[in-house]
C-alpha cells in the first residue's frame, strides 16, 4: 500500500508556493498590510467602535488576494470544471489545507474566517447538487463576492441540535403570489453584514426531533422582517457572527432551495465538506506550532543549555508530533474514501470518521499551541507571536463548529450501534 502523495499534487503545492511568494507575499507586505497579522493584528482587523464588524479595509484585502488567486486559477480549484473549477477532490484539499496551515499566519490562509487563496466552498457545492438553474447561475457570482450566503441553521434555544428547531415556514399568498411565511431566530449567522442572501433552515412539517420536514429557503438578506438583532462578541475578534430574527418574512416559492422537507440533506452537504477540511486546516497549524517550538528549543539557551535538551521540553513535543503524524494518516484516508461516495453515503457509513477528524484535529491544536507558549516562555504568551491567535481560534471550534460533544456522540452513534448503516 503506497502512502506517499501524487506526483502530480506535490507539484501542484510548488506551483501554489510560488504563487504566493511572487503575488501574495508582496501584497501582505505593502501598505503596512502585514498589520493584520503581527502583534497589532486584532486591533487592525476589528472595528470596535462599530459593532465589532470586520474592518472594511481588512475584507478589501481578502477580496484582492482572492481576484489574484483566481486569475491565477488557483482560488476554484475545488470548484466544478463547469464552473471554471478543477474538480479538486476532498484529498487534494486536505493536503493543500494542512500545508497552508502549516505556514503560519498570511494572507495566502486565514483560518480565523475560512480565507485561503484556494478556497472552500461548500455553499458552491450546495448550490451545484441542489440547485435550480436559476440557483446554479449564482455560482460564479459566488465565487467572486457578488452573492454571500450566509448559512441560517444554529437556533438560540437549540444550538447543534437542527432537529428541534423552532423556526417554522408556512404556505402563504401575498399580492396572488405563492409563497411562504417564515418566523423564527437564528445565530451564528456568520457574514450576515454583507450578505446578500440567507440559506436559512426551518421546520414545514413533521414534529420537533424529525430529520425529515426541515426546508431550506434562499432568503433575501435585505427582506421585510429580517433584522440582525445583534453581532456576539467573541473569543477572537472581530466578529461577524450575529443573531438574526426572522418575522413574518414572506418569501415565493422560487426561494425554495432543494426538496421540500428534505433541507437536511443541505446541510451535511455544507457540514461533511467543511469538517473535513477544517480538520486538515487544525492539523496545519498543530504542525506549525509543533515545528516553531521545536526550532525554539533549539536556539534558546537559558543558563548556557539549549532547552531542546531537556526532557520536560522534547517528550510533550514528542507526543505531539506523534499523535499529529497519526491524525494525517486518519484524515487523509477518510477525505480520500469521501471522494469514493456520495453525500448520502458519507452520512450513512463515514460520518464517524468525519467528526474523529474534526474533534481531534481541534484538540491537538489547541494542545500543541498552548504548548508553543509555554515552550516559547514570556514571548510565546504575548501576541507578538501568533500561538495565542491559534489557540483562541481552535478552542472555539471546540464549542462551535458542531462542538466537539456533537462530534462525540456522533461518534459513539457509530459506535454503539445506534447510527451508521441500516439506521437511517
Amino acid at each position: 500500500m503506497d502512502f506517499s502523495l501524487p506526483a502530480d499534487l506535490v507539484a501542484y503545492l510548488a506551483e501554489l508556493d510560488r504563487f504566493i511568494e511572487r503575488e501574495i507575499k508582496p501584497l501582505e507586505e505593502a501598505d503596512d498590510n502585514i498589520r493584520f497579522f503581527d502583534h497589532r493584528r486584532e486591533w487592525a482587523r476589528t472595528d470596535f467602535e462599530n459593532g465589532g464588524l470586520p474592518r472594511h479595509e481588512w475584507e478589501a484585502l481578502l477580496r484582492k488576494a482572492k481576484d489574484l488567486a483566481d486569475a491565477a486559477g488557483h482560488l476554484r480549484f475545488p470548484v466544478p470544471k463547469q464552473y471554471g473549477g478543477q474538480d479538486g477532490s476532498n484529498l487534494w484539499m486536505a493536503v493543500i489545507r494542512e500545508h497552508f496551515a502549516a505556514k503560519g499566519l498570511g494572507l495566502h490562509n486565514d483560518l480565523q474566517n475560512e480565507h485561503s487563496i484556494v478556497g472552500n466552498f461548500p455553499v458552491v457545492t450546495m448550490l451545484d447538487r441542489y440547485g435550480r438553474d436559476d440557483q446554479k447561475a449564482m455560482i460564479d457570482g459566488s465565487i467572486k463576492g457578488k452573492y454571500r450566503i450566509t448559512f441560517g441553521l444554529t437556533e438560540p434555544h437549540h444550538g447543534s441540535d437542527a432537529t428541534h428547531m423552532e423556526t417554522r415556514a408556512v404556505p402563504a399568498t401575498r399580492d396572488n403570489v405563492k409563497g411562504w411565511i417564515i418566523n423564527g431566530e437564528k445565530m451564528w449567522t456568520t457574514g450576515m453584514h454583507v450578505a446578500t442572501h440567507c440559506a436559512l433552515f426551518a421546520r414545514t412539517s413533521g414534529n420537533d426531533g424529525d430529520a425529515r420536514g426541515i426546508t431550506c429557503f434562499l432568503v433575501p438578506a435585505k427582506s421585510h422582517g429580517v433584522k440582525v438583532e445583534e453581532y456576539m462578541w467573541t473569543f477572537n475578534m472581530p466578529t461577524d457572527h450575529p443573531r438574526v430574527s426572522f418575522t413574518d418574512v414572506f418569501v415565493p416559492e422560487d426561494a425554495l432551495f432543494g426538496e421540500v422537507g428534505r433541507g437536511l440533506s443541505l446541510a451535511q452537504c455544507f457540514v461533511h465538506q467543511n469538517r473535513i477540511r477544517q480538520a486538515a486546516s487544525s492539523l496545519g497549524a498543530a504542525v506549525y506550532c509543533i515545528n516553531e517550538s521545536v526550532k525554539y528549543a533549539r536556539e534558546r539557551k537559558p543558563f548556557g543549555r539549549a532547552l531542546a535538551e531537556n526532557q520536560a521540553i522534547q517528550f510533550p513535543l514528542v507526543e505531539l508530533a506523534t499523535q499529529a503524524e497519526m491524525l494525517r494518516l486518519l484524515i487523509r484516508k477518510t477525505a480520500w474514501e469521501m471522494d469514493q461516495l456520495t453525500e448520502e453515503q458519507i452520512e450513512r457509513t463515514l460520518s464517524d470518521r468525519v467528526s474523529m477528524c474534526n474533534y481531534w484535529a481541534n484538540r491537538l491544536c489547541c494542545e500543541s499551541a498552548d504548548r508553543a507558549m509555554q515552550v516559547h516562555g514570556g514571548m510565546g504568551y504575548s501576541r507578538h507571536k501568533p500561538f495565542e491567535h491559534i489557540y483562541r481560534h481552535h478552542r472555539r471550534y471546540r464549542i462551535t463548529e458542531g462542538s466537539e460533544e456533537i462530534q462525540m456522540r456522533k461518534v459513539a452513534g457509530f459506535l454503539f450501534g445506534y447510527m451508521g448503516p441500516g439506521k437511517h
